[in-house]
């Protein structure tokens, strides 16, 4: 008996990052999770847009989330106290300025 072997090649829609940036624009939480999980690393950049995912989803983590990011901004980028803080203040006036604090987070990454 000879058994033939089928490769189906997915190209980059298969390939987990895809796959990881269309769950972000979905903003499904739960798609989001399950593709950052095949990814071997999040970078800074995409561990933001998964914050304000959360930031939209499920409010009430978002603090968190926000202190994670920044955690991570410190230790990954910053190059000084003034960027921490700066990031930690435009996480604060998320509230009251979503699109301003997210341009000034982008553009500290």
């Amino acid at each position: 008996m000879t058994h033939v072997r089928t490769c189906v090649r997915m190209g980059d829609a298969g390939s987990p990052y895809p796959r990881f940036q269309r769950a972000l624009a979905t903003g499904n939480l739960n798609l989001i999770r399950v593709a950052a999980a095949e990814l071997p690393r999040v970078d800074l950049g995409d561990a933001l847009a998964v914050c304000m995912a959360i930031r939209e989803a499920e409010p009430e983590r978002f603090e968190r989330a926000a202190l994670r990011w920044l955690a991570r901004y410190a230790v990954e980028k910053a190059g000084s106290v003034a960027d921490v803080r700066a990031a930690a203040d435009a996480f604060a006036v998320m509230v009251r300025r979503p699109e301003d604090a997210l341009a000034a987070l982008q553009r500290l990454v």
